[in-house]
């Protein structure tokens, strides 16, 4: 994910500014979690894998080559992680899952990876709903307009670790499914789009 550095000075500024009476360290605290803030961005028209491509069809049927997918995330100590999705171009009045994966896309939907959590299920792949829902995960789900277009947004009130970054958002064939055994399941990888989170 991209750093900001006269973003994230500002912030420092305004958390400097907006302190009053606060201690030395309760201001270091402050300046030190706005360092933690970082923005990422991706668009792409989707098309057959090929090394460095943003976005992947594994499905032409379901996502033409051709349509367009964007990324946008900003992700924070404090006011956590808020990430959207829009496409165009998809099957009009249809249902999709997406989800923030582990790992950027590759040739096949698997090599990205499961999807992101912030507190990792012991038991893989993980169905079970206690760490595969949209609090610990980050889900996009949407339904396309007449015209084929999708917008999802997601908001998680924990930041990315600095250490383990996600690489890609997926988008599977359905939307995402809560019961215990399948929770997390979208069906079949359909399109993957990289960002560099």
């Amino acid at each position: 994910m991209k750093r900001l550095p006269a973003v994230l000075a500002l912030t420092s500024a305004v958390a400097l500014v907006g302190a009053g009476t606060a201690t030395a360290a309760e201001s270091a605290e402050r300046s030190h979690s706005s360092k933690q803030a970082a923005v990422a961005f991706a668009h792409g028209t989707f098309g057959p894998y090929t090394d460095g491509a943003t976005a992947t069809t594994y499905d032409e049927e379901l996502v033409p080559s051709g349509a367009h997918a964007s990324v946008f995330s900003l992700s924070a100590d404090g006011p956590g992680t808020t990430t959207k999705l829009a496409v165009r171009g998809l099957v009009p009045d249809r249902h999709y899952g997406a989800h923030v994966h582990d790992h950027p896309c590759g040739a096949d939907g698997a090599d990205a990876g499961p999807h992101y959590q912030h507190e990792l299920d012991p038991n893989q792949p993980s169905t079970d709903p206690e760490y595969a829902n949209p609090d610990n995960e980050v889900w996009l789900d949407f339904t396309t307009s007449a015209h084929g277009n999708g917008f999802a947004k997601s908001h998680v009130d924990w930041p990315y670790d600095d250490e383990r970054r996600p690489g890609s958002v997926i988008i599977h064939e359905h939307h995402t499914s809560t019961h215990p055994g399948e929770a997390g399941e979208a069906g079949e990888r359909l399109a993957c789009i990289n960002v560099d989170l």
